[in-house]
């Protein structure tokens, strides 16, 4: 889609679009409603500050719809689609990775009630399977902070997916 097109669009059309990115309305709220964008850097740059901070219901409700690190997204939707292709680097065939990797999710579900959050993009197995290691040390509060952090770097990312000429 054009910069263009997503500036003249409708409201609700124009939210819609970017609910894959990050389904938390007011975050999508506040970047249609700030409209117009002369670039995408500059959308970016807006998405990086909306709804700051995130309420811990809306990071709940964000997280729903992501699938545990080295699982699969099932289904045709978008944000599937988009899950799919983020974990690409995380390889299925090590396998003492991913039982790694699922008994690390397993032990950060119990630790802070929800699911393992990292912007994939870019990293390997062994480089996720390392920071869920080193983030099942830290306090909730601390947690707290690198979810929402994680949430803006995958937004921003789809984001600048959903501009790309």
């Amino acid at each position: 889609m054009l910069l263009e097109e997503y500036n003249a669009a409708d409201r609700g059309a124009a939210i819609a679009l970017l609910r894959p990115c990050l389904d938390i309305s007011r975050w999508c709220e506040e970047l249609v409603d700030g409209r117009p964008y002369d670039s995408v850097d500059e959308l970016a740059a807006r998405a990086n500050s909306a709804a700051s901070p995130f309420t811990a219901a809306e990071v709940e409700g964000a997280l729903a719809r992501h699938p545990r690190i080295g699982e699969r997204a099932a289904g045709a939707h978008r944000e599937a689609a988009l899950s799919r292709a983020e974990q690409a680097g995380v390889d299925q065939g090590d396998v003492a990775v991913a039982a790694a990797l699922a008994a690390g999710n397993a032990a950060y579900e119990r630790r802070f009630g929800r699911v393992f959050l990292i912007r994939a993009a870019g990293r390997t197995s062994s480089e996720i399977l390392e920071a869920l290691t080193e983030r099942l040390g830290h306090t909730g509060a601390e947690e707290d902070l690198i979810v929402a952090e994680q949430l803006r770097q995958i937004a921003t990312l789809r984001l600048k997916g959903l501009f790309a000429t």
